[in-house]
């Protein structure tokens, strides 16, 4: 039965690498329904340090140039596990190039949980080096484990960590992806008065609920740059 015009729709079946139909399909999935067609000859690809880079979500030719050009030995899918091509063609490529894949789904519109943000900290530590994150598009999710990498992984201050989230990576503070921006400009303010570190405030302090209710409130959320930029 369909209610207020709703279809119920059925759960995504994976495409068959094995079979010449199936590898289509998900190359279909994975330069259009994903548009990987933008992402030909776009990766929005920055290195952050010695040991660890930022992209957008690779093709198989791009994993197999990460593996042989930068030496990449793990890469971090920030979108989490999929049944979409664009997930199962990565998951094979980085098979052939030797890159081990390890999921980690972060949000990009929400304030992050402190059992994220410490998950992060703890798969930095067991990452094997060099090593690639990515999303979609390269801002927004890449931007806050970008940010997390750079305080946890290399000791610096939050305010230098920031700068991860910028428009230099194309990510926007205007729309729901300004989330990221209120949640650490929610502990840079309390800072300024109380000599709290970041993982400290975390776990005394930080009202995800709060800090969000107070964005969504602005009126910051309202502009529709999400759904234009077509982000997840």
């Amino acid at each position: 039965m369909k209610l207020f015009g709703k279809k119920n729709r059925k759960p995504h079946v994976a495409a068959d690498l094995s079979a010449a139909p199936g590898r289509a399909r998900a190359e279909r999935e994975l330069i259009l329904g994903d548009h990987g067609f933008l992402r030909e000859g776009f990766q929005n690809l920055h290195q952050i340090s010695d040991e660890m880079w930022r992209s957008n979500q690779p093709n198989p030719r791009q994993v197999a140039d990460h593996a042989r050009v930068r030496g990449i030995r793990t890469i971090v899918n920030l979108r989490g596990p999929s049944t979409r091509g664009y997930y199962l063609l990565e998951k094979e490529a980085c098979e052939k190039a030797g890159i081990n894949l390890v999921d980690f789904q972060v949000l990009s519109r929400d304030t992050p949980t402190p059992e994220t943000i410490f998950a992060a900290r703890n798969l930095f530590e067991s990452l094997t080096y060099p090593a690639l994150m990515h999303c979609k598009s390269g801002a927004d999710r890449a931007g806050i484990m970008s940010v997390l990498y750079v305080r946890f992984r290399q000791g610096q201050s939050i305010e230098t960590a920031t700068r991860q989230l910028s428009k230099k990576y194309l990510h926007m503070k205007e729309g729901k992806t300004g989330l990221l921006d209120a949640f650490f400009a929610a502990y840079l303010t309390y800072a300024k008065e109380n000599e709290m570190d970041f993982e400290t405030w975390l776990e005394t302090v930080y009202d995800r609920a709060a800090v969000k209710a107070d964005f969504m409130a602005s009126g910051k959320s309202r502009l529709g740059l999400d759904r234009i930029l077509r982000r997840e």
